[in-house]
């Protein structure tokens, strides 16, 4: 991650546009939005409805800027990245020499999911550090609860306020520092209650058959993707069982709005701090099963403890039962 100033400079920049007005996020957004225009980069806007909205009126739809669907770009962390990342690649084989990027993740991001979301902001300070963006990432203050905002200023090397200054944030952590660091189990009121079953050295078609027999109906019709599930659930025990240690536990919880498999193993897990969010990046074998699960899932956390490694999957809105 370069960490000099943006203005100016070709290079990969990451910052955090914090903002505590639309006025604020105008002057913020709008500089640095006209100013990729006129110096003929490509200039992208990921804000949601309202905020996109904001953007095109302040700049009476200037066409050199394009807009992105931003809730279809954030729907999970390792897509994100997969997205941007061919975005990126296809601008800079067109012959964009540097491109600007400012976007939102939705409020939904600062609940049961936003350890993973956490993850995302410090990793892509490595995923996309062989192209020349520019990106912003928008908090707005009133709405981003204060444990989101103090990862928000350990993720991103600089934040951009609305006078134009690019200040560095001074608690910021490089990825593999941050993304290294023993983190606890996120709190989930379901696992409260007893799994519906835990199963010890299983193989991956009897998890899968377990979890078959117990989903309930209510998932498949809330939307919930039980096909993509079911790969991340085999892909989760084959890992542990290759990799990790026995003995190998899966325990399960079931509501009618979701469900959470978790599979513990005595191992120290994957070495890579990238693991998940990278496809071809991490050294760890297994890794692409890892990747897979957080394509696939509704949420996915790892950490370590004194039981060992454990990766927890959902299907179902996460933020229900809470």
């Amino acid at each position: 991650m370069r960490t000099g100033a943006a203005a100016g400079h070709a290079g990969y920049f990451h910052e955090a546009a914090v903002y505590s007005s639309e006025r604020e996020l105008l002057d913020i957004a709008v500089p640095f939005l006209l100013g990729g225009v006129a110096a003929g980069e490509p200039t992208l806007v990921a804000l949601g409805g309202p905020h996109a909205d904001l953007i095109r009126r302040a700049t009476a739809d200037d066409p050199g800027i394009i807009y992105l669907a931003g809730g279809d770009m954030y729907a999970r962390p390792a897509g994100a990245i997969a997205e941007y990342r061919k975005l990126l690649a296809r601008l800079v084989a067109e012959g964009a020499q540097q491109i600007r990027i400012i976007g939102e993740l939705a409020a939904t991001a600062f609940g049961a999911t936003w350890d993973w979301w956490a993850r995302y902001e410090s990793a892509i300070n490595h995923a996309y550090d062989e192209f020349p963006l520019w990106s912003m990432c928008a908090y707005e203050t009133a709405t981003t609860p204060p444990g989101v905002m103090a990862d928000v200023l350990r993720t991103h090397p600089r934040t951009a306020g609305p006078n134009g200054e690019h200040t560095p944030n001074e608690t910021y952590q490089d990825p593999v520092s941050y993304l290294g660091e023993p983190q606890p189990a996120p709190a989930d009121p379901l696992l409260r209650q007893a799994p519906a079953w835990t199963l010890v050295d299983p193989t991956p078609a009897a998890v899968r058959q377990a979890v078959r027999s117990a989903a309930p109906a209510t998932l498949t019709s809330a939307g919930a993707d039980l096909g993509g599930f079911m790969v991340a659930v085999s892909e989760g025990v084959t890992n542990a069982l290759r990799h990790g240690r026995g003995p190998i536990r899966v325990r399960l919880w079931i509501s009618s709005h979701r469900m959470v498999l978790a599979v513990t193993d005595q191992g120290a897990g994957p070495k890579d701090p990238f693991a998940g969010l990278l496809p071809l990046a991490e050294a760890d074998p297994g890794g692409l099963g890892l990747w897979l699960s957080h394509q696939l899932c509704d949420h996915v956390s790892m950490h370590r403890d004194a039981t060992g490694f454990t990766i927890r999957l959902t299907a179902g809105d996460p933020d229900a039962d809470r």
